[in-house]
């Protein structure tokens, strides 16, 4: 992002850290998600432990499970563990942090919203756990399994985003792959038949990301360009109507986005002027717009050019600046937009007054746990 590689450049932002990043969490917590040791919801953020080496994170899903990387490359998960998602061994749940194993390595982790996580270590390896019912875990079968399972002998993996209970990952040749559940073509395979292996999606070699949540998709190729699939039924898809789609189809002709985040029926969007758009169901006033109107193509959320950081649930949406400063609207019947209350906004809002936000996590679904990082914070 243009203004984004300014900040940095110009060392204005993030602020240099001195102690480090620190893990801070709020909302939803009756699984223990928050990973506070404890089954209490916070309406305002709450540090997680002490420790300041946190280094990526990953909300939990629709039964409350985190995951978070420290800079050490351990991975680390909390929260509910019904199908032994948190790749301990067990079906255990935990309220506070756990370490996966004693492997390091590890660079990026994705919650599903049904009970599963992926894991992508620094070699390409792509490692699943948790519920397979639907194939979710590409291992060719519908087993569950409480450790981390590695898919395949591939290691040329180089994202992966959980949804429902299915998988989307690139790879470093730019292709995309799809696997497990697939109502409403979410897979974009062009078919309604769920996958228990990896499945090429289309023949494009540019895809740069993919965000996949409830039962559709978003990815952006490497020149910009948006494309979209799956259930649309509130027009969360941009496409200008409802109708659903088993195959990628282009959100407009622009080729300047640079980030999604699509929720469980709506969907946020970065583009790389630093602006926000957003589109999809507005019940909650999700979208920002001052209002509870659905739109079915892009809007802009204001007119701020400084957006750098985004994520969103079923009713609720957080974004960072490149100042730093963490603002939330929407839904808040737990305190998940972590403003000290239970009031909805269709607004953005200002989380605090800390402009020391690097980065969030929520999950697009049902859930309503969000987990952020803060350098030098407290």
């Amino acid at each position: 992002m243009q203004q984004v590689n300014a900040a940095i450049a110009a060392g204005t932002w993030p602020s240099p850290p001195v102690t480090g990043p620190r893990l801070f969490s709020w909302g939803d917590n009756n699984q223990g998600a928050l990973g506070l040791g404890n089954i209490t919801n916070y309406s305002s953020p709450k540090q997680v432990g002490s420790l300041t080496d946190w280094l990526q994170i990953c909300a939990g899903g629709y039964n409350n499970t985190s995951a978070a990387i420290k800079t050490d490359g351990t991975l680390w998960t909390w929260g509910y563990n019904g199908n032994g998602q948190l790749g301990l061994g067990n079906t255990t749940n935990y309220s506070s942090p756990k370490q996966v194993g004693a492997l390091t390595g590890w660079t990026q982790v994705s919650s599903g919203r049904f009970n599963m996580t992926a894991a992508i270590k620094s070699n390409g390896t792509l490692w699943l756990m948790g519920a397979g019912s639907y194939g979710q875990l590409g291992l060719g079968n519908t087993t569950s399994y409480s450790s981390p399972k590695q898919l395949g002998a591939l290691t040329n993996w180089a994202s992966v985003s959980c949804a429902n209970a299915g998988v989307r990952a690139i790879k470093t040749d730019g292709t995309l792959w799809a696997w497990g559940y697939n109502v409403l073509g979410a897979l974009g395979d062009g078919t309604l038949t769920n996958r228990s292996s990896p499945v090429q999606i289309g023949a494009l070699t540019t895809w740069a990301k993919v965000g996949a949540v409830g039962n559709f998709t978003l990815a952006i190729t490497t020149s910009g360009a948006l494309y979209a699939w799956g259930g649309n039924s509130t027009g969360s898809l941009g496409l200008g109507n409802t109708t659903y789609y088993s195959s990628p189809k282009q959100v407009g002709s622009l080729t300047n986005w640079a980030y999604v985040a699509p929720g469980m029926s709506s969907s946020i969007a970065l583009k790389t002027d630093g602006t926000l758009w957003a589109w999809g169901l507005n019940s909650s006033g999700q979208l920002g717009f001052g209002n509870q109107t659905n739109y079915s193509s892009p809007k802009q959320v204001g007119s701020l050019t400084t957006w750098l950081k985004i994520a969103g649930t079923y009713t609720s949406t957080y974004a960072i600046t490149t100042s730093g400063a963490l603002y939330a609207w929407g839904s808040n019947n737990v305190g998940q937009l972590g403003l000290g209350n239970i009031t909805a906004y269709s607004s953005p809002k200002q989380v605090g007054s800390l402009t020391t936000w690097t980065t969030l996590s929520t999950f697009g679904g049902n859930a309503n746990n969000i987990l952020a990082i803060g350098v030098n914070t407290v």
